[in-house]
């Protein structure tokens, strides 16, 4: 989006205070802002989400999802002049992920939450992680590097009973957190998983889109990073981006015994001529 874009948007105008404030971070953060929730915006420019609607009032669109669907439409606008020629749908695509993942490091600016994440991870032992229908893949890449320095990570893709049953036994050989992948749309039974751990005791670090959404409320520390979900099919790679910062974090946490596994994993493999080399 060009700032005169923005600014021609905004004109005449009268903007309170808090409404100026979400203003000039727009015209800052062009790129970034085209798929902030209201949430993720009310938190980046210190106002409230209520604030952050009435702005897309004030700017005469019915709701925030129009605002924001015009703001898209000029950032479009304006990479299209940059290329010389208009994006087709994939090159789009690759855009919606590129602000994906450029939100996800300004998240990462603060590590505290992430760091907590990855200790709280590294002292259950064993360590369940969960994911179903579209999540289960992310929850199979986390358990299959986890694995390799974790002494005991079990990943549970089945729902109802089974699952409650795998969260059941882990607790019962020490388990004290779970972590669960969340990515929309949010199946029923995950939140029913999630209200199991609760119930038998097990702390959970859930790995989302959004910080408010129906499974966030059912758990105790939740991370995000958003999804593209404006092409026939959700593109994720914000997300797994994120699994492996997560996977990064929890390797440090861990004692220095269990890091040096993931070295005599490779001297191993290399032994056994695991891998194909040139």
């Amino acid at each position: 989006m060009t700032s005169d874009g923005l600014r021609l948007l905004l004109a005449d105008h009268r903007l309170s205070p808090a409404q100026r404030r979400i203003a000039r971070y727009l015209l800052e953060h062009p790129d970034d802002a085209t798929f902030l929730s209201t949430v993720d915006l009310a938190e980046r420019v210190g106002v409230s989400q209520a604030s952050v609607t009435r702005f897309a009032f004030a700017l005469g669109f019915d709701g925030f999802p129009e605002f924001r669907a015009a703001l898209r439409a000029l950032v479009l606008d304006r990479r299209a002049a940059d290329h010389g020629e208009q994006l087709n749908d994939l090159q789009l695509l690759v855009d919606s992920e590129i602000r994906n993942l450029r939100a996800l490091r300004d998240t990462l600016a603060d590590p505290g939450p992430l760091r907590e994440a990855a200790a709280m991870l590294a002292a259950s032992r064993p360590l369940p992680v969960v994911g179903l229908r579209v999540s289960a893949p992310l929850a199979h890449l986390f358990g299959y590097f986890a694995a390799k320095v974790h002494l005991d990570v079990r990943v549970l893709d089945r729902p109802g009973t089974l699952l409650e049953d795998g969260l059941t036994r882990a607790v019962d050989a020490g388990a004290g957190c779970v972590l669960a992948f969340a990515l929309p749309r949010y199946p029923r039974e995950l939140r029913e998983a999630l209200r199991w751990a609760k119930r038998v005791g097990l702390k959970t670090v859930l790995v989302t889109d959004q910080p408010i959404n129906p499974l966030a409320e059912h758990a105790d520390l939740v991370l995000t990073a958003p999804v593209s979900s404006d092409f026939a099919f959700d593109s994720h790679a914000a997300s797994t981006a994120l699994c492996a910062a997560l996977l990064h974090t929890m390797l440090a946490a861990l004692p220095t015994e269990q890091q040096a596994s993931l070295e005599r994993f490779e001297v191993s493999a290399a032994q056994r001529q695991v891998f194909l080399t040139d």
